[in-house]
């Protein structure tokens, strides 16, 4: 699938620290440094120990940053094509490919060397199976199947993983546990951000399961599979010893209202049911987490 690329939007010249930022995908850098906060402070036995605590969220941010710059790098030519992406600071001519490149090795090679020498080899090591699988088993995978919202989802349930390793010096249950609620929590976050794009995606030439699902069904029924998955799995803290009694009555709560938005979209199929459940995501992660964090 191919299409032209469509001609950039010309806006204001702005400083060259903002393209960047932009490089650095700052929202997305932020809920992986929100997690691995999750994955710390659920680990950490006793006081919270704040100078690990906090080469360990700069480390996994700079790597985060790393890996987003470097993915705008490599989907350079896609964005191009989409009409949300084509701004973007490289498709746009106002970065060099080299210029990314240098900037997105130099944010991964400083927060893999902060976490190694001050959080441990685990969670560098956890750290760079991130990197490595985003960029080179995700981002090429985009463009040849659906299948990669799912492999997409392995380095993006990683982050907690990381706090946990620095925090513990070992991986435990609860490291595997919080890994699976955020594996499956991406798959409906992700197909209703695909389901709202469907058409731009299409015309990047990104085979997404609603590109290549028009109707909607497979798409509605995976988002309900995977929230009830999810629903499930977020009991399972209980079982390993990090929640009581109050998080498994919330959890149960929040699963149940997320599912139900989830139903309420693959029923609907429209662009405004995606918008919500889309939102819906947004608000049950935090919600989820805040519960466990209260819990422990």
């Amino acid at each position: 699938m191919s299409a032209e690329a469509p001609a950039p939007v010309l806006a204001a010249a702005r400083p060259a620290w903002a393209d960047y930022l932009e490089l650095a995908k700052p929202r997305i850098t932020l809920m992986v440094v929100m997690t691995t906060f999750v994955g710390y402070a659920l680990a950490q036995r006793g006081p919270l120990a704040l100078g690990l605590l906090a080469a360990t969220l700069c480390g996994t941010a700079l790597v985060a940053a790393g890996s987003a710059t470097m993915n705008m790098l490599l989907e350079r030519r896609v964005d191009a094509l989409m009409l949300r992406t084509r701004n973007r600071p490289l498709p746009a001519g106002r970065l060099r490919g080299g210029d990314a490149l240098a900037s997105g090795l130099l944010l991964t090679g400083a927060g893999l060397a902060l976490l190694a020498f001050r959080a441990g080899p685990l969670a560098a090591a956890v750290a760079l199976v991130t990197w490595l699988t985003y960029l080179f088993l995700y981002t090429p995978l985009k463009t040849r199947t659906s299948l990669a919202t799912v492999v997409g989802a392995l380095p993006g349930a990683l982050p907690p993983v990381i706090g946990w390793a620095a925090a513990a010096g070992r991986l435990e249950p609860g490291a595997f546990v919080l890994f699976a609620i955020m594996f499956l929590w991406q798959i409906p976050h992700f197909l209703a951000i695909a389901w709202i794009y469907r058409e731009d995606y299409a015309r990047g030439g990104l085979p997404m399961l609603p590109v290549l699902d028009p109707e909607g069904r497979m798409t509605g029924r995976q988002a309900v599979a995977n929230s009830l998955a999810l629903t499930l799995i977020s009991l399972t803290p209980a079982v390993a010893g990090l929640a009581g009694r109050v998080y498994v009555v919330g959890a149960a709560l929040l699963g149940l209202a997320f599912t139900g938005v989830a139903v309420y979209a693959a029923v609907l199929r429209t662009t405004m049911a995606a918008r919500r459940l889309f939102l819906a995501s947004l608000l049950y992660l935090p919600a989820l987490f805040g519960l466990l964090l209260a819990s422990r």
